[in-house]
């Protein structure tokens, strides 16, 4: 898999912001991937040394709208730690 495929899009939450601050980025990533490959596909796309890879499955949800019942899907986090020298522009600041 190419790093597009691996890491699906940045997750940015009140939680995942304040990780930043310690150099701990969060994604959602390809259910399949393992952290080998998070760890190459955040270093050829963002260009910063990766530390560690924590990952965890999100369970889906019991959801209801109305009288119709449904779930939300299942998916998979993973919190990547870069370099203390180096850092991810996910907003787009300059």
């Amino acid at each position: 898999m190419n790093p597009s495929e691996i890491i699906m899009r940045p997750i940015v939450t009140e939680k995942s912001t304040g990780l930043e601050e310690l150099n701990q980025y969060t994604f959602q990533v390809h259910p399949k991937a393992n952290k080998i490959e998070i760890r190459k596909a955040v270093e050829m796309a963002f260009g910063v040394r990766v530390q560690k890879v924590r990952t965890m499955v999100v369970r889906r949800k019991a959801k209801r709208v109305g009288m119709f019942r449904g779930r939300t899907a299942g998916w998979k986090k993973a919190i990547v730690t870069v370099h203390p020298a180096d850092s991810i522009d996910l907003y787009g600041e300059e």
